[in-house]
């Protein structure tokens, strides 16, 4: 076989690839007996026609169809492998000779990684966001713990904002019910401004028992974006009471007996999320640092494929949450073409950082261990909520398995990146990657170490059940709640966001 390659751009190449026709011989064999197989000549059982008769009845020109659509995959590999070229995305193949006897060729044409060098990255220096926690975001993840643990009680007053409504809503459009955009029972906190406009205010000045009627536009259902005539209808009206910051709110919303100690690990657990933040942010910019030292052409498919799948997972979040892209893009205040070309840039550096990540491994030699692959399965499998095995097992039967490795080998360029990128914070200190993350992750089996031991103190472990008289199950069960909950809350702390988006949370929880 003789394969030929002419550089159509620097992105995109036509293969041209000759083969000798004794080579189609095995692909005319396994052509004659499927053909075999699904005619019926008289005098002959199913698969066992001669082929002269299968040329007479049937035609050459079908069997040697056959065996070039057969033969195809196979040499277009072969090409590939021989010329070394890096294929993106699907070829698009002519049959340009086919000689029967004598020889058969093909051309291919198909879009390429480009060909380049990655440069040097030692001296690289990047600046990422002060590891801070302060007071401010403690007490402010406190106060969503607190939250939780809030209760209502009936307030004989009409509606104020913060209250709970439980409410009673009516839609007709015309003077017809509009059943699914009608519900009753209804629990919503006033001033949340999180149904439909209009219904906060409407409900403020209203008691238990009094109703208004205001004109909304409907946001789901069959009659979406259009206006309605909504009569709500107020059943009673609760008032938020939230825990005192003492010992016993301590007591109850985690495994600590004192407000101090809450404080000192909420304090500790916003300190490892924004030090895990921290290397988040520095793998990122070490990268953005090293796509600015490469100026490489991008395939105009390639880039336009990530495009589309992007749209298309934006698509998906929006329909489970409810949205419609104009109510995303009202919120986001950005117009269409604002937005599409947020997107397309967005998939170019993707698609760019790709290229240059697939080089550097390629440069580097790194390679996959089956160990690497296996620990990849696992994480992936925890944050799915499904077991490894199951997950290696969908990976494998839908061909996923190059896809995964080619993420790791990614993966573990970035991190050489970052092993040679001098990382600094805000404030000027330098700061040692690999140190942060060995402490990150000894702290984290310390923790788990902690959870498991047993504390003679009261918190029962769950298989000592002859201890004593102690409920070990009631007991368990409760210290386990109440740490997971404090633990949930600190997780959900916006240590590193503005303090617009902290409020929003705190309305959120």
């Amino acid at each position: 076989m003789k394969t030929d390659v002419e550089e159509l751009t620097p992105t995109r190449v036509k293969l041209t690839v000759e083969v000798p026709f004794d080579e189609l011989k095995p692909n005319l064999d396994k052509a004659y007996k499927e053909i075999s197989q699904q005619v019926r000549i008289k005098g002959f059982r199913p698969g066992k026609v001669p082929a002269p008769l299968i040329d007479k009845y049937v035609g050459r020109g079908a069997v040697l169809q056959e065996a070039v659509n057969d033969a195809l995959p196979e040499l277009y590999g072969r090409a590939v492998e021989e010329t070394e070229i890096f294929v993106l995305g699907q070829p698009e193949v002519e049959v340009t000779e086919l000689e029967d006897g004598t020889q058969f060729a093909f051309t291919a044409e198909v879009d390429i990684r480009p060909k380049f060098e990655v440069p040097d990255y030692d001296g690289l220096e990047v600046v990422v966001d002060d590891a801070e926690v302060t007071d401010e975001q403690v007490g402010e993840t406190i106060d969503n713990l607190r939250e939780r643990f809030a209760s209502l009680t009936n307030a004989e007053r009409a509606a104020e904002e913060g209250d709970f409504a439980t409410i009673d809503m009516v839609a007709r459009i015309d003077g017809e019910e509009i059943e699914d955009a009608s519900t009753s029972g209804y629990s919503y906190e006033v001033g949340s401004n999180s149904a439909i406009e209009g219904l906060d205010e409407a409900l403020v000045g209203l008691a238990a028992g009094e109703d208004k009627t205001f004109t909304g536009t409907l946001a789901g259902g069959e009659h979406a974006g259009e206006e309605a005539e909504i009569t709500v209808t107020v059943q009673s009206v609760k008032v938020k009471n939230l825990p005192d910051l003492d010992d016993e709110f301590a007591q109850l919303a985690s495994e600590f007996d004192t407000i101090d100690e809450l404080r000192d690990d909420v304090r500790s657990r916003l300190d490892r999320q924004v030090r895990t933040q921290q290397l988040s942010e520095a793998r990122d910019k070490a990268l953005e640092a090293l796509l600015e030292k490469i100026d490489i052409p991008l395939p105009d498919k390639v880039v336009e494929e990530e495009v589309g799948r992007r749209n298309q997972q934006l698509e998906q979040q929006l329909q489970m949450a409810g949205m419609t892209k104009e109510d995303y893009l009202s919120g986001e205040e950005k117009t269409e073409e604002e937005f599409d070309t947020e997107v397309a840039d967005a998939a170019r550096l993707a698609v760019k950082g790709g290229f240059v990540l697939d080089q550097l491994a390629v440069q580097e030699e790194l390679n996959v261990e089956n160990e690497e692959l296996s620990e990849y399965v696992v994480t992936q499998a925890m944050q799915m909520g499904v077991q490894p095995q199951q997950l290696a097992e969908y990976l494998t039967q839908n061909n996923q398995l190059p896809a995964i490795v080619s993420e790791v080998l990614r993966s573990k360029a970035l991190n050489l990146v970052v092993e040679h990128v001098t990382v600094k914070d805000e404030s000027g200190n330098e700061i040692d990657v690999d140190a942060v993350q060995r402490e990150l992750s000894g702290e984290t089996v310390q923790a788990e170490d902690a959870d498991a031991d047993t504390d003679d103190s009261g918190d029962t472990d769950s298989g000592d059940t002859d201890s004593g008289g102690t409920d070990s199950g009631d007991t368990d069960d409760a210290g386990e709640t109440s740490a997971q909950t404090a633990e949930d809350a600190a997780e959900e702390a916006p240590a590193a966001e503005a303090k617009d988006a902290q409020d929003k949370d705190s309305k959120d929880s």
